[in-house]
């Protein structure tokens, strides 16, 4: 019996020791987890993933597990006086941003979705582009003041920080799994409906309608305010939607697309409307396109991304008869970057790409999405059309490498001041410091338009050294600088690419 009771002892101490180490580590690494990384711990602590109901049409469970991680944000940013809109609030503001124009400070709207328990939120970068104070507000009506992390213009994606733990969070599914005709839940915050859920299916995938990089409005189209169909858009816009018919409306913008297993498979974007209200097609980011995004916001401050390093029409009966060419499906090689993966491939022009990764290629967004969730350096696998036959090759995705840092989360009482930077940072590495002969310093990886930094003409890859005569090696240190004014200034020291040293001084309000 003696034994059995120490067996039993023995067991229980090992069982505790081991469960206070594995915290320990948790909580010690768990910064420098993915955010798939990190759900997959959470979901394993707290398995209560429903069950799929579309059998008898009940997606009563797959709102209850989306909803309390679906958020409500509110932005408030100053009117710089520019006399016109800018070019995304002209294509987003009456469909998603609830923008109103009174004299003074400006005031938007939109939704978000909590990923991460620790109070990362991914939302649309029209919600919050510009802003000098968000607000978000919970499922459970708790209010938080939030930052933003950084920006993503290409994709229209945006992550923002909140200060607090143990918040409910929606799980990450897969995206490529949807399939057209599946029922899904659009979740979100419109017209100021705060946790508004409706429903409807996929209706196609892959779409690329133009709205990214847009620059004139053309009321008479079809998506409602986008770019006029011969403005070229932004080269690096990369669109690849989910359609669906859920109703989605203004507010409904950075929420959650969900299946009826309560996983998010899409970050809902923009709607097609004459009106700038719902008329039966919604648009969401991928969710496995929004992964990478988010992910290098976080660890790098700024997102990197590889590119093939050509340049291509889309085929279409119309194009494939200029071309002279016998296949109305693919996308025509007009040119090749010098240098880039393609041409080391040993792609040509004249051929014609027509699978990636094995998949069929329709539409220059068949392309984009599958390169716009890869770094450089990764490989990816094209197949082209050749004199007739198909060749296979593997181009290295080329692209501008950035440092990796650990990101310190922002404290609570800086928020306003530090987006009204307008900029993202990572803290040096030892060696970056050795080689710029600093002992302290973030660079900064993205300017945004219309922050402080813009208009004082900072670039990236400028070095901060120091805020308010006090020296910086971290976002954190950033949110104790930037309330300690100077005489009512925030004094903004650092080095330029070039090695020359710079002071710019902006005022606290």
């Amino acid at each position: 019996m003696k034994k059995i009771g120490l067996t039993l002892l023995t067991a229980f101490v090992g069982g505790a020791m081991a469960l206070g180490v594995y915290k320990v580590i948790e909580n010690k690494y768990s910064d420098n987890l993915s955010f798939e990384d990190k759900q997959k711990v959470y979901f394993t602590s707290n398995p209560s993933t429903p069950v799929s109901s579309t059998g008898d049409l009940d997606f009563t469970q797959a709102a209850a597990a989306a909803t309390p991680a679906v958020v409500y944000i509110r932005t408030t940013y100053t009117n710089k006086g520019s006399g016109g809109q800018d070019q995304l609030e002209q294509m987003f503001g009456d469909m998603f941003g609830q923008r109103v124009r009174p004299q003074g400070p400006q005031m938007a709207s939109g939704s978000g979705v909590i990923i991460s328990p620790d109070g990362y939120i991914v939302t649309n970068n029209h919600v919050v582009e510009k802003a000098d104070k968000i607000t978000v507000a919970t499922n459970d009506h708790r209010t938080f003041s939030a930052k933003v992390i950084g920006t993503d213009p290409s994709t229209d994606l945006a992550l923002i920080k909140v200060s607090a733990n143990n918040l409910p969070i929606v799980k990450l599914g897969n995206s490529d799994d949807a399939k057209v005709g599946e029922w899904v839940l659009a979740v979100g915050n419109p017209f100021n409906l705060t946790s508004t859920v409706t429903a409807g299916i996929i209706s196609a995938k892959g779409r690329n309608i133009g709205i990214i990089g847009s620059e004139n409005n053309d009321d008479d189209n079809p998506f409602g305010r986008t770019r006029n169909q011969s403005t070229p858009k932004l080269n690096k816009a990369i669109e690849s939607f989910i359609q669906t018919d859920a109703a989605i409306n203004p507010g409904n913008s950075g929420g959650a697309l969900v299946n009826t297993r309560g996983e998010l498979i899409g970050i809902n974007a923009a709607i097609a409307s004459h009106t700038g209200s719902y008329e039966g097609y919604g648009f969401a980011i991928p969710v496995n396109l929004a992964k990478k995004v988010l992910n290098d916001i976080k660890k790098f401050g700024t997102v990197k991304r590889g590119f093939v390093g050509v340049t291509f029409t889309e085929l279409n009966p119309d194009v494939a008869q200029k071309l002279d060419v016998t296949t109305t499906n693919g996308l025509y090689v007009n040119d090749l970057v010098p240098g880039g993966g393609a041409e080391q491939a040993g792609l040509r022009k004249g051929d014609i790409i027509v699978k990636v990764e094995g998949q069929p290629v329709y539409e220059s967004s068949d392309l984009q999405e599958r390169v716009g969730r890869l770094q450089p350096g990764d490989k990816i696998n094209v197949t082209v059309l050749r004199d007739g036959k198909d060749k296979d090759f593997a181009v290295t995705l080329k692209g501008d490498a950035v440092a990796p840092s650990n990101r310190i989360a922002a404290s609570k009482s800086a928020e306003e001041l530090f987006n009204k930077l307008g900029a993202s940072f990572h803290a040096l590495t030892p060696a970056e410091k050795n080689r710029l002969h600093v002992n302290a310093g973030v660079l900064v990886t993205q300017v945004r338009e219309g922050g402080l930094f813009d208009a004082a003409e900072i670039p990236e890859g400028v070095v901060i050294t120091s805020i308010n005569k006090l020296p910086i090696s971290s976002i954190e240190d950033i949110d104790k600088a930037i309330v300690k004014p100077i005489q009512g200034n925030i004094i903004i020291a650092g080095i330029y690419p070039d090695g020359s040293h710079f002071s710019s001084a902006f005022p606290a309000q």
